[in-house]
């Protein structure tokens, strides 16, 4: 793996990191992925689960939680709004979660 940084990503950069998630993608610059569950109190789980993983890397994404579907969305906010490693790293724990 990559050093990590805040260094905006180019592109490029962010088309290789994307090949290393399943399922994320790059919606209105931000690296999102939707987590379905079967019960609301599933995805609440998940979703303290997530900000766990996230403190733990001290990089905090933006989540919705709904009936049967947790949406994770981030970018760094420490590179003007750009996608970063730590995005990608954190989308990386996050799939090892589970859902």
């Amino acid at each position: 793996m990559a050093e990590l940084n805040y260094e905006k990503l180019s592109d490029e950069e962010i088309g290789k990191e994307i090949s290393t998630t399943d399922g994320w993608s790059v919606v209105e610059g931000a690296l999102t992925k939707e987590f379905k569950f079967k019960k609301y109190k599933e995805g609440l789980v998940f979703g303290v689960a997530v900000g766990y993983a996230a403190d733990a890397l001290d990089h905090h994404p933006d989540m919705f939680i709904g009936y049967g579907v947790v949406r994770v969305s981030m970018v760094t906010h420490d590179a003007g709004g750009g996608l970063t490693r730590y995005d990608f790293e954190l989308a990386r724990r996050i799939d090892r979660l589970g859902s």
